[in-house]
């Protein structure tokens, strides 16, 4: 954990497609610096970074496009069924994006002593992460909301959906882990209300 007198390090989860991209965007807007672990985890396997050539030697040259950036696709289907091949690429992956979110921490900390750092990460609970921040905040949603959304921005069946959703912690046992919750069916409105008080309660807690 980086902490500072003031700022705080609140880690942001949900399920998939249950408006956790539209909540961190909320808190971006509120003022706080927001920090994206899937971001992240793009930058870390540019073509000849560590991670990329790493990734390479462990899966082989199958998984990149012509351009040599990696074929998320290709390289999720190695992975997605195959839970020793998803650890090792965990290995791989998890502690450089660690590192970056840790130095943009601190960057955000140095700019503004008591800046609230979002850490937006879908695997918070998952991979530990939890222990690393400050505060949890979940966005939730229920199940046909999440199959319409998917289907909707993916292109998914119903039944690749609910395959998705099935891979990740169910969001009941997030909902139980979490300090803070928030309803990602609202209208936009009101969770941004929502996300507003939220953000104002951790920038000045009692």
């Amino acid at each position: 954990m980086i902490s500072s007198v003031a700022m705080i390090l609140v880690g942001l989860t949900g399920g998939v497609a249950t408006g956790k991209s539209t909540v961190a965007n909320m808190f971006k807007k509120c003022g706080g610096v927001v920090v994206d672990a899937d971001e992240l985890a793009r930058e870390v396997v540019q073509p000849g970074k560590p991670a990329w050539r790493e990734i390479v030697r462990t899966f082989g040259r199958r998984i990149l496009k012509l351009d040599r950036t990696i074929d998320r696709h290709a390289l999720g289907a190695i992975v997605f069924h195959d839970k020793k091949n998803l650890r090792r690429l965990e290995r791989i992956i998890h502690p450089r994006v660690a590192r970056e979110q840790i130095r943009l921490t601190k960057q955000a900390v140095k700019n503004d002593p008591k800046a609230v750092v979002i850490y937006d990460v879908p695997l918070l609970f998952e991979a530990g992460i939890e222990k690393r921040v400050d505060k949890t905040v979940v966005v939730t949603s229920d199940r046909e909301t999440q199959i319409r959304r998917l289907k909707k921005r993916n292109g998914f069946t119903r039944a690749e959906a609910l395959r998705r959703i099935r891979s990740q912690m169910p969001l009941a046992m997030k909902r139980l882990r979490a300090d803070y919750v928030l309803d990602g069916t609202k209208n936009r409105e009101s969770l941004s209300r929502d996300v507003r008080r939220l953000f104002e309660g951790l920038r000045s807690p009692l």
